[in-house]
């Protein structure tokens, strides 16, 4: 629901980008490109992701698939690793299969406008206008978590902004401020200054009004309802999930397991899981080794959706590594440990019980 009935459409997109220009970001290694496959890794590891965080993987990813070929080229085991932390691994996948659709459907370039990006795999609207802006300047409104924040408060939108009639009312909105503006407009300014503005003044628990280049005509400001817009969620209670995981450490091998897709974990390398302590014994008895795992102290793993409470237990052999209980099973060696696609609770097990050399 639009709570402010004479928004201020106005000049709105000319004080964001001139603002953009003088306070926003300008440092960050994807802005200064318009290679299209760039932009569009940034965008799709900045998805529910830190800044801080994706430039790090964003610098690796490159060094190992350069373009959009030697991406397509390699095998998703080949991938994983490069994304091994950073979460919601089904965008990893996306970005895989989307490499090698565009190899196979469009010879091998980046579509050119918004709406053919948007056909292809794990790309919506919004991320599809960011990608066009960024490399094209095409002309287009996004909707992205920090967007949607300026946009309800300042404009005076109420409601869940994940529901269907508040996120049409959003979108109304951020076509009418294009609509408005000048042909002149700087859309790469334009778009990274409404980036810009939700992650460094207009924040989800402390917005800095007093730095805001638009609190002179916000409806959020005026009627100091920052804190109550977005609409919040009502909170449900996270589901809570266990399971063990077993270290078998045979050799100077530790054996993992790869994970189904889709799935939280899909494509990534885990430690086995198992329901019951009974499981993992048996599974100790069906490697050969006998019923000698031992127990370790346990950890909470928050998703999303849930929170996984985790058992590891630790069994050791020092012969060779024994067989596997399962095709998706492969005994890897320590020194490899590095280089594979694990899950970041994985990580954190296994960097205890075998910290990396000084």
């Amino acid at each position: 629901m639009l709570l402010n009935k004479t928004p201020q459409i106005a000049g709105f997109a000319g004080t964001i980008t001139a603002w953009q220009k003088q306070h926003g970001r300008h440092h960050l290694p994807w802005q200064d490109t318009r290679d299209p496959y760039r932009i569009w890794l940034s965008e799709i590891m900045l998805q529910q992701t830190q800044v801080a965080t994706v430039i790090g993987y964003y610098q690796r990813f490159l060094s190992r698939f350069p373009d959009i070929a030697s991406l397509a080229a390699a095998s998703q085991d080949e991938v994983m690793p490069y994304w091994a932390g950073l979460g919601y691994y089904a965008r990893a996948r996306n970005l895989h299969r989307c490499a090698q659709v565009i190899c196979a459907d469009w010879g091998g370039r980046f579509p050119g406008n918004a709406d053919d990006i948007a056909t292809l795999p794990g790309i919506g609207r919004s991320t599809a206008a960011a990608i066009a802006a960024f490399a094209y300047g095409e002309r287009g409104p996004i909707m992205d978590g920090n967007v949607k924040r300026v946009f309800t408060r300042y404009f005076g939108i109420e409601g869940i902004t994940s529901e269907r009639a508040t996120e049409q009312a959003l979108w109304r909105t951020a076509e009418a401020v294009l609509d408005a503006a000048p042909d002149s407009l700087d859309m790469v300014a334009y778009t990274q200054g409404l980036m810009d503005l939700g992650s460094q003044c207009c924040t989800r628990s402390r917005p800095d009004c007093l730095l805001c280049p638009l609190q002179d005509r916000c409806y959020a400001r005026a009627h100091g309802r920052q804190h109550e817009l977005p609409t919040p969620r009502k909170k449900k209670a996270s589901p809570e999930r266990h399971c063990r995981m077993l270290v078998a450490h045979c050799g100077g091998h530790i054996l993992l397991e790869q994970q189904a897709s889709p799935g939280i974990w899909g494509g990534l390398w885990s430690l086995p899981l198992y329901d019951s302590d009974e499981d993992v014994q048996h599974a100790c008895r069906r490697l050969g080794a006998g019923p000698a795992a031992q127990k370790m102290a346990g950890l909470l793993h928050v998703f999303t959706h849930f929170k996984l409470h985790i058992e590891p237990w630790y069994m050791r052999c020092d012969e060779a590594p024994l067989t596997e209980t399962s095709p998706a099973q492969r005994w890897i060696a320590l020194a490899d440990l590095p280089a594979t696609a694990l899950p970041a609770p994985v990580k954190k097990i296994l960097a205890g019980l075998f910290p990396a050399p000084d």
